[in-house]
């Protein structure tokens, strides 16, 4: 994980300069809001407004995470990013980027392997992490990262509007996780995926219809495949050994994690396709699990398993 270290000279990462210059588009065809007062403390960011929260990191940090809807590590890390960013009361602004609706923001940022999480500081990139990190974790960047702001000029506050009080109401009103769901979350926020792990599989021994535990089973499966995971090391070994199922089951799930999905389906069918019937049984079970973890009612889940099915029948 790369962290801001205090006191180091800031550059850009990434060229933001075409999404610098671009107007704000106002929502709703109403004036954007003065730099100082923000709707939320939480944005949804699109290509075409990105252009305002570059204004807006010129008097807070604005942290940017990058995700898609079927990424499970960063259903893991979303939350603690909102809960980290309400605590610290308008010193920092979290800017949500679905990198599947908003292509260019993935490219300019470099999106290979999400969640991505960058800052943005007086209008210039610092890089913070990739991947889901432990609460703590999170907590300990953030630090730093308001020492680096401070250092460089922003340590300012923004106001927020009437719209943030309800939001945060009906978050207060949600009901609790049930106990086995609340011991894995909390397991994944240390890093102990084997507990998160053992928490799942007993809820769904006791319910095996508990489609949220079997969810979160495939997420902390593969969060816990990556952890220590060399992806250099990894993808070497899938060149090296193009049927060596172990290699390839490995390489389909950094494909995943980076957003690659069709790469990662095609590699997995084109695995099965080639090996005989009595070693197939692994490569099958990944598919159906990663099917899992995108969503049945995918597009690419949906062609991915036609495919499938003609080859098995």
């Amino acid at each position: 994980m790369s962290q801001p270290a205090p006191g180091a000279v800031m550059r850009g990462a990434v060229d933001l300069s075409a999404l610098r210059n671009r107007p704000p588009v106002p929502a709703d065809g109403e004036a954007p809001a003065p730099v100082g007062t923000v709707p939320s403390l939480v944005l949804d960011v699109t290509d075409d407004t990105f252009a305002s929260v570059l204004e807006f990191s010129r008097v807070v940090p604005v942290v940017v995470d990058l995700w898609a809807e079927w990424c499970g590590p960063c259903k893991q890390l979303s939350p603690i990013l909102e809960r980290v960013v309400r605590e610290l009361d308008g010193r920092v602004i979290l800017a949500k980027v679905d990198v599947d609706a908003n292509p260019q923001l993935s490219q300019t940022f470099r999106a290979q392997s999400i969640p991505m999480v960058v800052a943005l500081v007086a209008g210039q990139a610092v890089p913070l992490f990739t991947g889901a990190v432990p609460e703590q974790q999170v907590r300990e960047v953030f630090a730093q990262l308001l020492q680096l702001a401070a250092q460089n000029g922003v340590a300012g506050r923004v106001a927020v509007s009437g719209e943030e009080a309800p939001a945060e109401d009906a978050a207060d009103e949600e009901p609790p996780l049930p106990p086995l769901h609340a011991e894995a979350f909390a397991a994944i926020e240390e890093g102990d995926y084997a507990r998160a792990q053992r928490a799942y599989e007993q809820a769904l021994a006791e319910n095996p219809r508990d489609e949220d535990a079997r969810a979160g089973l495939g997420q902390v499966r593969l969060l816990a495949r990556l952890q220590d995971a060399d992806a250099a090391a990894v993808r070497a070994a899938a060149a090296e050994g193009p049927t060596d199922v172990d290699a390839q089951l490995a390489v389909a799930d950094l494909d995943l994690a980076g957003g690659h999905i069709d790469d990662a389906f095609d590699r997995l069918l084109e695995l099965f396709a080639a090996l005989p019937a009595d070693a197939r049984g692994p490569v099958r079970d990944r598919l159906l699990e990663l099917f899992g973890l995108v969503g049945d009612a995918d597009p690419r889940v949906l062609s991915a398993r036609r495919r499938l099915a003609s080859l098995l029948f």
